[in-house]
């Protein structure tokens, strides 16, 4: 969906999220997960993953100062292009599984 070989995102609370402007809409694929998209220009803005409803996944280069960004956790390496390398502390073939969440989101926060 990125046409890249990254798609970097940060897993925020949803009760810590809020939409202040615009009105997203869905893209092209169109399930459980859902992908929201501006409705103007298209751009891939923020996901609600399925069965994690307490999270919201955002484009980590939408926030301010996406420089100093650092990969944490990364997904789906048993799909990633063999020159792509993020430096992430945790790495998954697929996601994490659900139970280890709250160690990861521990681990993440003393490292803040």
């Amino acid at each position: 969906m990125t046409s890249s070989a990254f798609s970097l995102s940060s897993l925020f609370p949803s009760a810590s999220f809020a939409i202040t402007s615009g009105d997203p809409v869905i893209g092209g694929l169109h399930g459980s997960t859902r992908h929201y998209f501006c409705d103007h220009c298209m751009s891939w803005l923020f996901t609600r993953p399925e069965g994690m409803d307490d999270f919201v996944n955002v484009r980590s280069t939408l926030l301010e100062d996406s420089q100093h960004y650092k990969p944490f956790i990364e997904t789906y390496l048993d799909e990633k292009l063999a020159w792509a390398v993020t430096g992430a502390v945790h790495s998954f073939n697929k996601f994490p599984p659900q139970e280890t969440f709250p160690k990861l989101l521990q681990e993440f926060a003393e490292q803040q």
